[in-house]
């Protein structure tokens, strides 16, 4: 078996977060999102908004490796406290995206992503988490549940371009009980 390691993203990866967003939205959100949307999560709108992340050191973005080959990545950075928090502004964290390609799922890596994310935002002093899922992607609400995080009322519209995908919001501590 191939080793499974989680490092900083680099320019380098930046094709490959694409290409894993893409796919991995084309295979969990299809029935919810149109198809002119998807495609632009491929597009030089999406690469030159990837590249501005992992250059600009404001978050972290990494990514989950086996052996040679990128399978996912996550995205976290520091948050506003959701409404009617009561830990300080500066004790939140947001993962703004965490994907793992289909192909690769349940093989630990999304729970790597995170534990890693965690420790980097706790790192910066967070105490807390959140984020946002797609209302019908039952399989990441239980995967933040097995990590502690419930939602908690919060909810946001995402605009499709045809339509509103309803997202929401997911909280917990980031001092992880990942099993």
């Amino acid at each position: 078996m191939a080793i499974a390691a989680v490092r900083a993203a680099t320019s380098a990866d930046v094709a490959e977060i694409v290409r894993i967003q893409g796919d991995t939205w084309e295979a969990a959100y299809s029935a919810f999102v149109p198809a002119e949307a998807l495609a632009q999560l491929r597009g030089p709108g999406a690469r030159a908004a990837w590249t501005a992340a992992v250059e600009s050191g404001d978050g972290h973005v990494l990514v989950a490796t086996e052996g040679e080959w990128t399978v996912g990545f996550c995205a976290a950075a520091a948050a506003l406290p959701p409404e009617g928090a009561t830990a300080p502004e500066q004790a939140w964290g947001e993962i703004g995206a965490l994907l793992v390609e289909p192909r690769w799922g349940r093989r630990g890596h999304a729970g790597r992503l995170l534990a890693t994310a965690a420790e980097h935002l706790r790192g910066a002093g967070a105490l807390y988490g959140l984020a946002w899922v797609p209302e019908p992607d039952e399989a990441s609400r239980r995967f933040y549940a097995r990590a502690g995080w419930e939602a908690d009322g919060g909810v946001r519209g995402l605009d499709t371009g045809a339509g509103t995908l309803r997202e929401i919001r997911l909280t917990g501590s980031l001092d992880l009980k990942l099993d």
